[in-house]
């Protein structure tokens, strides 16, 4: 195929003579196939994690992540190499929408979606602006010293459900335990892509040593494979249809400055491994992303967002062909016209699900460090010491503001608060 340039949508030229592939190149049509099978397998273990934890249903989730980068490939023009996956960012704000328990289906998800249908409404128009006016607004509004304070927040607030994950007995606890030290021994220890792959391989891991201590030796609850069997191997994903409420969506809402300031530092990165400024495409790939949350939360998935774990998959691989996200996509398609391999998503015990969640919701955490070392964040600066303190304080205690009918939650007001408080201090010249 002859390359393109400046046309809308991505030609690929093929390349067949090793090192790195471009965005608009791509590898012979075989290795083509096997790289974008990389995607969706490295993608998978957060992406069904997500929904879980939310008590969505995984397969309807992992469909709509294929229908979600397709979306984000067409928006984009073909020109951002990424996949789009469940949102992390979600979880605690959904809960809280949607009073889930903890387990189990989520018996409340219509009044979820609506929420996460006007987050990506608030997330497409704000990449309407940016199509319009450009993106330097977004980055003073949200510089890395408040873009890190909102990250962490995330996954304070969200501590408290992996510890509970694992807090039911004795086994409970070390099953969780087990996972969090499997996960680590492949992000450490294995070679190339395995490594690449923790929450997948580490889960498999204690997955099997549930099964065979509490199947097997009968020390906790028996993993139940019945709906495994009795699932049909094709079929139509749980479809849900969303519900309107003022309370839910204003709490759900905010989250869209979460992905922003996400999606913002995602495609910068992204940037940086190809060698190309993708600055001009934030807009799209704000409005894509944007688009597909609200096509997602109108059928029952999760809201979503570009994914770190493939972008560590092109930088092993340097393979960034946009074609391997088209691949990628089709791929997740069909794992949600599965029932029997959503039902065995569904089998994943409570304390495995725990384990990972201490593992997933610590590196959200954790995440907001790299973000200041690498811009250089100055914490002897008052400013930034004062915006980090107060944001992370708020969002670990879980503030909530009522506003006449609605609610804002611990990470929508520790979010509005990191930006409003560093513009309060900002010094100004």
């Amino acid at each position: 195929m002859a390359q393109a340039e400046g046309g809308f949508l991505s030609r690929w030229k093929l390349r067949t003579d090793g090192g790195v592939i471009a965005p608009d190149e791509r590898l012979p049509m075989g290795q083509t196939i096997i790289a974008g099978l990389q995607h969706v397998v490295a993608m998978f273990g957060a992406t069904a994690l997500a929904p879980i934890l939310m008590g969505f249903d995984p397969n309807v989730s992992i469909f709509f992540s294929g229908v979600s980068t397709l979306i984000f490939f067409f928006v984009t023009g073909g020109k951002v190499p990424s996949y789009l996956g469940s949102s992390f960012a979600f979880i605690a704000v959904v809960i809280a929408a949607s009073s889930y328990a903890g387990s189990g289906p989520n018996p409340n998800i219509p009044v979820a979606l609506g929420g996460i249908i006007a987050a990506g409404a608030v997330y497409a128009l704000i990449g309407l602006i940016v199509m319009k006016i450009g993106h330097g607004w977004v980055e003073t509004l949200m510089p890395p010293v408040v873009t890190g304070a909102i990250v962490a927040v995330i996954g304070l607030n969200l501590a408290p459900i992996a510890v509970k994950g694992v807090s039911g007995s004795g086994f409970d606890a070390f099953i969780g335990l087990l996972t969090v030290v499997a996960v680590g021994l492949v992000a450490v220890r294995l070679p190339g892509m395995l490594g690449r792959l923790p929450i997948l391989l580490g889960g498999l891991v204690a997955y099997v040593v549930y099964a065979i201590c509490a199947n097997g030796l009968g020390w906790g609850k028996p993993i139940d494979f019945s709906g495994v069997a009795s699932a049909d191997w094709v079929g139509l994903p749980n479809f849900v249809a969303p519900v309107f409420e003022v309370g839910a969506m204003a709490l759900i809402a905010p989250v869209a400055i979460i992905l922003v300031a996400e999606n913002l530092g995602h495609v910068k990165a992204i940037g940086v491994m190809t060698g190309r400024n993708l600055d001009p495409y934030l807009g799209r790939a704000f409005l894509g992303d944007g688009i597909a949350t609200m096509l997602s939360g109108a059928g029952g998935g999760t809201g979503m967002t570009t994914y770190a774990e493939n972008m560590g998959v092109m930088a092993v691989t340097r393979v960034f062909s946009t074609l391997l996200f088209i691949v990628a996509a089709l791929f997740a398609i069909l794992l949600g016209f599965s029932p029997k391999f959503g039902a065995l998503i569904q089998t994943i015990p409570g304390p495995v699900l725990g384990g990972l969640a201490l593992v997933v919701f610590g590196l959200i955490s954790a995440t907001a460090g790299r973000i200041w070392v690498e811009n250089n964040v100055d914490f002897s600066n008052a400013r930034n010491l004062i915006t980090v303190g107060v944001a992370l304080t708020i969002g670990a205690g879980d503030l909530a503001l009522n506003f006449g009918g609605f609610t804002l939650g611990g990470i929508g007001t520790a979010t509005f608060g990191a930006i409003i408080l560093y513009q309060i201090l900002r010094e100004r010249t």
